[in-house]
């Protein structure tokens, strides 16, 4: 039987409202932010003069792409780094992730995590978990240490005390992922890189920026940073892609494993039309300003109806996820399926747990998405394990935020599963 999406009671609105005045401070300091990046991005494209020639289909080699190659270039401004790649053919966050880890360590070396465990889908990449012979780090001969974080912030004294020659990868994870614990702050990021490279400074600290990009002012000063375009950076509009960015060496060397050895960046044509990264990385600070407005707002609602919320509304933001403890898998399942039913791509489908490849648990997602899997867009999603934490992200407009939002607190109410 097809559902209509809730229609949010005169209780829900007061409810929503409530919140919508809670959250004014934390919303007007999104404005600022996104103003800040807005002049950023609007410089960088007047200073490389894009016009439609940029935005112009290749194919074969790519020999000269125009497109391609500014794009890079302009990443590269925008993120504060040497250089950049920014590739259709990179076709998520943990294949920008992989390419970048595989790129420069080499047998013998030794990846350091210093933000604890990474992201589920990194664990096969790194050779943690799946099955021995998958071509992973550790098939490769590349160890693996892991620091773990000191009361959710990173223990750079623990990291210092683990660097060896052998270290020759940090890798920090900006988000969350599904732990409960703080994202990290480019200001604690650039600390614990500055005193990595204190006392190894030919050791490359990577920051995994997935989630992380234009929630603030600047990024971190990292060696590498790579993330995926169907995030914040694509702005909605990229219909695929990632981007690597970082001191050109290291880049260069993250080339080879994209293409080949002597190859590197030099070719990677692209058959469609480059106009929409252009215009998703036109329209990323805006459209991170409504994520981040949209997980505010559902901090508050569900701290208000006592759940615990992480981040809280009024803290300051480093990614565009709000994780938010149900506390049993049957308010987790039904949160999930309210925020499909609230989607306006796919709204009739009714997401269930299933064993999603890379991950070790049960894992439901909301994606009612006009690209596929995009977490820029509104979307939810959860490994089913206890405490059954929900992690909400995405919105490429506030008013679908607050829609869903509501959507989902009614439907919640509707089935006695919270209270006002």
């Amino acid at each position: 039987m097809k559902m209509n999406m809730p229609v949010p009671g005169a209780e829900v609105e007061a409810l929503i409202a409530r919140a919508e005045a809670d959250c004014a401070g934390a919303f007007a300091r999104m404005d600022e932010i996104e103003l800040c990046n807005t002049r950023k991005v609007i410089a960088t494209f007047q200073k490389h003069r894009v016009s439609a020639r940029h935005f112009a289909p290749t194919t074969g080699y790519g020999y000269d792409d125009i497109g391609r190659d500014t794009l890079g270039e302009m990443f590269a401004d925008v993120l504060g780094t040497e250089t950049a790649l920014v590739r259709p053919q990179i076709v998520s966050g943990t294949h920008a992730l992989a390419l970048c880890l595989f790129g420069v360590l080499r047998p013998g070396d030794v990846l350091l995590s210093g933000a604890g465990k990474p992201y589920d889908t990194m664990e096969e990449v790194i050779g943690i978990a799946g099955e021995a012979g998958n071509g992973s780090l550790r098939d490769m001969g590349v160890d693996y240490r892991q620091v773990e974080l000191k009361d959710g912030r990173i223990d750079v004294e623990g990291i210092l005390a683990a660097l060896t020659p052998e270290v020759k990868l940090v890798l920090l994870q900006r988000s969350r992922g599904y732990d409960w614990r703080p994202s990290l702050s480019v200001e604690e990021l650039n600390a614990a890189i500055d005193a990595i490279h204190a006392r190894q400074p030919e050791t490359c600290v990577m920051v995994d920026n997935c989630y992380g990009e234009f929630t603030n002012p600047e990024e971190p000063r990292a060696d590498l940073m790579a993330g995926s375009l169907i995030k914040n950076p694509g702005g909605g509009l990229a219909p695929t892609g990632g981007y690597i960015a970082g001191r050109a060496r290291f880049v260069e060397l993250v080339s080879y494993r994209l293409t080949s050895p002597g190859i590197g960046a030099e070719v990677g044509s692209y058959a469609g039309s480059y106009q929409p990264f252009y215009q998703g990385l036109f329209q990323a600070p805006h459209t991170v300003a409504q994520a981040v407005k949209s997980a505010i707002l559902a901090a508050r609602v569900f701290e208000l109806l006592g759940f615990d919320v992480h981040p809280r509304y009024d803290a300051p933001r480093n990614d565009i996820i709000e994780a938010i403890r149900f506390g049993s898998d049957m308010r987790l399942i039904r949160f999930i399926q309210s925020i499909q039913l609230c989607s306006p791509v796919d709204a009739e489908a009714v997401p269930e747990p299933w064993a999603m490849p890379g991950y070790q648990d049960p894992v439901i997602m909301a994606a009612g998405t006009f690209v596929s899997g995009a977490s820029v867009e509104l979307s939810a999603d959860a490994p089913v394990r206890a405490p059954y934490i929900a992690y909400l992200q995405g919105a490429l407009t506030y008013a679908h935020g607050r829609i869903a939002v509501a959507g989902a607190v009614q439907r919640m109410l509707e089935e006695g599963l919270v209270q006002l």
